[in-house]
């Protein structure tokens, strides 16, 4: 079952779609390739070998994606238990690898409040200070004047979800939604 993006569980869903669809695509290469020695009929062969090539992006695009992403899976099912409570008080997603043009950021959990927007990033030889820097340069080239602030010492994470009040969603002008659907777009 295909998950959305910023749900829990996210990650691991496209692995192992990405890692399913990357297997056929090899599979179908090598069958091609394989038809193109059991021929003699030299169009055929020719048109064997544009069919590999051919196939060949495709399954690069599925792959690289893969490949980056690897290291990064799913937090433990106590961790998203122990965040869900705070999804009354702020919009919360889940799971996402942000991108930008210099850092691949694993975040698995990211409040959108009021009064900003924490993500707790896992990436330990992250240098965290560009990387908001780079993030907010982003959200401010798209409209967005709240800052994310990367933490990456779970305490501190748990400190920040705590000290947020409950946001008033009924008063909200769209900021938290368009915020998450931006970061979403910056998520692979």
């Amino acid at each position: 079952m295909k998950k959305d993006k910023g749900r829990y569980g996210y990650r691991d869903s496209i692995r192992r779609m990405r890692l399913m669809i990357t297997v056929v695509l090899a599979a179908a290469i090598l069958a091609q390739l394989l038809a193109r020695f059991l021929t003699d009929n030299q169009a055929a062969k020719n048109i064997l070998t544009v069919m590999a090539i051919l196939t060949v992006l495709p399954m690069a695009n599925m792959a690289s994606p893969l490949l980056v992403s690897w290291r990064y899976r799913t937090p433990p099912e106590e961790f998203h238990q122990r965040v869900q409570p705070y999804e009354a008080a702020c919009l919360i997603l889940y799971d996402l690898i942000l991108t930008t043009k210099e850092y691949v950021i694993p975040v698995d959990v990211i409040a959108i409040h009021p009064q900003g927007i924490y993500a707790y990033c896992t990436a330990k030889k992250l240098d965290i200070a560009k990387a908001e820097r780079s993030l907010n340069a982003l959200l401010l080239a798209n409209r967005l004047e709240q800052k994310i602030k990367l933490i990456c010492e779970e305490k501190n994470f748990w400190r920040r979800l705590e000290s947020l009040k409950p946001a008033d969603f009924a008063t909200d002008d769209g900021t938290a939604e368009y915020a998450a659907s931006l970061l979403k777009s910056f998520s692979m």
